[in-house]
């Protein structure tokens, strides 16, 4: 039995630890409703929110982080302080591909915080629409996954769009399987399972060796997935866990997923530009002449002022049949020195050439 005077006497550090955090915290809070006064001062439309701050700031917490915490639940609790603080200045809004209970919510929450107010949308483009009309402040979107690759209509947005990308959210995603009331193992009740076609497509595998006879019907989202299995009960839906928690439904097997690294990457849009943090990426929209060559040619200067490009994917243009254009993420911010002179000579290059945004990696 655990020594009782010894107990007593970790609870009342732990209380006397708590006090001395609550004042800290409310002290922080403080500092920055003086921070919004400073800059309502200068600017009556001062921009609050400050992507490569934030990322300065989590990267300085994992920097010196001891443990027992590890860095990303560190992470977690500092950028609910950060939101919590910078609602108290003004509480941003965010689009989101809807509806409540996707994993882009997920995303949201995880790069702003629980603090901001989020905006489910029905698609992609009503998201780029609520930015560009003052609707809302930021938006994000899938841009890509690792096992079924990148998300055409967020790219094609960006042809049209003059929007910026000001971060960037890489959440792993688990897939669950979902239901209302089944208890048992082998799943003998489920008659249908709903989910997005990708995240049937991401659990092939285990769907085939456990529920092979089962009906998979295609929904718009895996929220609307969670909707339906909570309304039938011989049904399930693949689904994350914040459907699971929004239509309280019971998770009937978790991690479902068949590549267990299977991760997302989400955009985050804006209408600012965003000053270099010191570890950045900037996305491109290039396009080059039909030649033999070009494209070797268009990016050369990347490979000659030593520029990591970390992705590349072409588009159709829409320009002309057989007409492309290509999205390229090049590691650093466009105001680096050595950045700002390969896109200068890059530039000369391009046929087209638009600056999609410079921002911060994701941090974890």
């Amino acid at each position: 039995m655990a020594d009782t005077k010894t107990l007593a006497g970790l609870r009342q550090r732990i209380d006397d630890l708590d006090k001395q955090m609550q004042t800290l915290l409310n002290q922080r809070a403080e500092a920055a409703m003086e921070v919004a006064q400073v800059k309502l001062s200068e600017n009556a439309d001062a921009v609050f929110y400050r992507p490569e701050r934030e990322a300065q700031i989590l990267r300085q917490i994992q920097s010196r982080n001891t443990g027992p915490l590890d860095n990303e639940t560190l992470s977690r609790l500092f950028r609910e302080i950060m939101s919590a603080c910078l609602a108290l200045e003004r509480p941003l809004r965010v689009a989101y591909l809807g509806p409540e209970g996707t994993f882009t919510q997920a995303a949201a929450l995880k790069h702003f915080g629980h603090a901001v107010h989020t905006a489910p949308m029905a698609n992609i483009t009503d998201v780029f629409q609520e930015i560009e009309s003052h609707a809302v402040d930021y938006g994000v979107a899938p841009v890509e996954n690792s096992t079924e690759g990148v998300v055409n209509h967020t790219l094609d947005m960006f042809l049209a769009s003059n929007l910026q990308i000001c971060g960037e959210v890489s959440l792993r995603i688990h897939h669950n399987l979902l239901g209302k009331s089944f208890t048992n193992d082998t799943f003998d009740d489920i008659q249908t399972v709903y989910s997005h076609q990708q995240s049937f497509a991401q659990c092939r595998a285990w769907l085939d060796r456990h529920l092979p006879h089962v009906d998979r019907v295609t929904v718009s989202s895996n929220a609307e997935a969670a909707r339906l299995a909570a309304a039938h009960p011989d049904t399930a839906a693949i689904a994350g866990v914040l459907a699971a928690e929004l239509y309280d439904l019971n998770k009937l097997a978790t991690n479902i997923e068949d590549e267990p690294g299977n991760t997302t990457r989400f955009l985050v849009v804006g209408r600012q530009t965003t000053p270099a943090s010191g570890q950045d990426k900037t996305s491109l929209l290039l396009s080059t002449r039909n030649e033999a060559g070009g494209l070797y040619r268009l990016l050369q200067p990347l490979a000659e002022h030593n520029i990591s490009m970390t992705r590349i994917e072409s588009r159709p243009s829409r320009r002309g049949n057989w007409d492309y254009v290509f999205f390229v993420d090049i590691l650093g911010h466009q105001d680096d020195a050595d950045v700002a002179t390969a896109l200068k000579a890059l530039q000369k290059q391009a046929g087209m050439y638009k600056v999609l945004g410079s921002y911060p990696q994701a941090v974890l």
